[in-house]
């Protein structure tokens, strides 16, 4: 991934010489971009659509070099990246003198009554300054004592519905992909810590007669999150202790019956990013990107009951449902882009080509 394209990963030098705005840093271009262009998104956000709505809207004409086509792809990028206006509203979680992430303020108020386990340090040299930083008990200096000690304070914060959505599925705490794990924390509260959360999408493409089509997921009206969206064939958060590869294909299997043979296919074709703040959550995501061409008679199956039904649809067709509606989970959108200009759908003759290349790696790739 070429670090033009990344923010720079915040030190704890940096943070106390600096405030948070400067450290982290929303890219704006899009949102210039996207105000500057006239074509508006089609109000239809609804988890209640059907496949019926998505093949009739995605039925109009795509023009790849029209650049009011890009206005809807720009609006979905800016969805993934909210909030950058109130980044001051957070400060620093800090282990073993690195950050690993972002709290709230006011989310700070919970953990301050577990003053076991968590400690607050202030840096009142610049007014400018962050206002201190949170991190752990001196005393939890191996990995497994930090997980348990956070565990029970997100269990207590779970059960009091502080942190819905608990899944028992931990995540790697670490300042970035290759560093090594500090602690391991509950997915549910990975958010409301602003951590790096790291995922895998696949694009599971079909080729028929010189065109290419996308395989389309529904997610379940069970799903605790996003029920009822559309989404990728394959995807899936990375947890602690496996690998990129060796998670899509545990989550091919699961999410659309794909074998082991198929699956090891999938070529990797880089990564995009964003960092989104949504009241007390702040989610700093990157998202490693496969492309996977599937056999003309695959047919996906489901394995895990978290997808409704899959369809194959027209790549352009699937570009003109981005564009003119909220229909797919958010972050898959940056995902599809991706492929869109991988794939030639989105040409350099479109004004705000390069806006919009750029901003699909808006967070920090580290």
């Amino acid at each position: 991934m070429a670090s033009g394209f990344c923010s720079l990963r915040p030190t704890l030098t940096s943070l106390f010489s600096f405030s948070l705005a400067p450290t982290l840093r929303w890219r704006s271009s899009s949102l210039r971009i996207s105000r500057a262009l006239s074509a508006a998104t089609v109000p239809i956000s609804s988890s209640s659509f059907t496949w019926d709505d998505v093949v009739e809207i995605g039925r109009a004409e795509y023009a790849p070099c029209n650049s009011d086509d890009l206005t809807g792809f720009l609006e979905k990028v800016d969805r993934c990246n909210r909030g950058s206006e109130k980044l001051a509203e957070f400060i620093p979680f800090v282990i073993e003198e690195q950050i690993v992430g972002y709290i709230h303020k006011g989310f700070t108020e919970y953990l301050r009554d577990f003053h076991d386990i968590f400690t607050f340090s202030q840096n009142a040299s610049s007014p400018d300054c962050v206002d201190g930083h949170v991190t752990l008990n001196l005393m939890l200096e191996k990995p497994e004592d930090r997980t348990r000690a956070v565990a029970d304070v997100i269990k207590i914060l779970g059960d009091k519905g502080i942190i819905p959505g608990i899944r028992n599925e931990l995540y790697p705490v670490k300042p970035s992909f290759n560093a090594p794990v500090y602690f391991s924390l509950e997915r549910a509260a990975a958010p409301y810590f602003g951590l790096k959360g790291y995922g895998v999408h696949m694009n599971g493409y079909v080729e028929r007669d010189g065109q290419k089509f996308l395989w389309i997921g529904k997610r379940s009206l069970s799903k605790s999150t996003y029920p009822g969206m559309l989404d990728h064939l394959v995807a899936g958060g990375l947890p602690h202790g496996i690998s990129c590869g060796e998670n899509l294909v545990k989550e091919c299997e699961e999410e659309a019956g794909i074998s082991k043979v198929i699956a090891h296919r999938a070529i990797p074709v880089g990564a995009v990013s964003y960092m989104d703040i949504d009241h007390y959550c702040f989610k700093r995501d990157v998202l490693f990107c496969y492309d996977l061409e599937l056999p003309e008679d695959f047919v996906p199956k489901n394995q895990d009951g978290e997808v409704e039904s899959f369809k194959l649809i027209r790549v352009a067709q699937v570009a003109n449902v981005i564009r003119k509606t909220s229909f797919f989970k958010a972050n898959c959108s940056l995902v599809i882009i991706d492929f869109l200009f991988r794939h030639g759908f989105i040409r350099p003759e479109s004004s705000g080509y390069l806006d919009l290349y750029r901003s699909l790696r808006n967070g920090d790739c580290s």
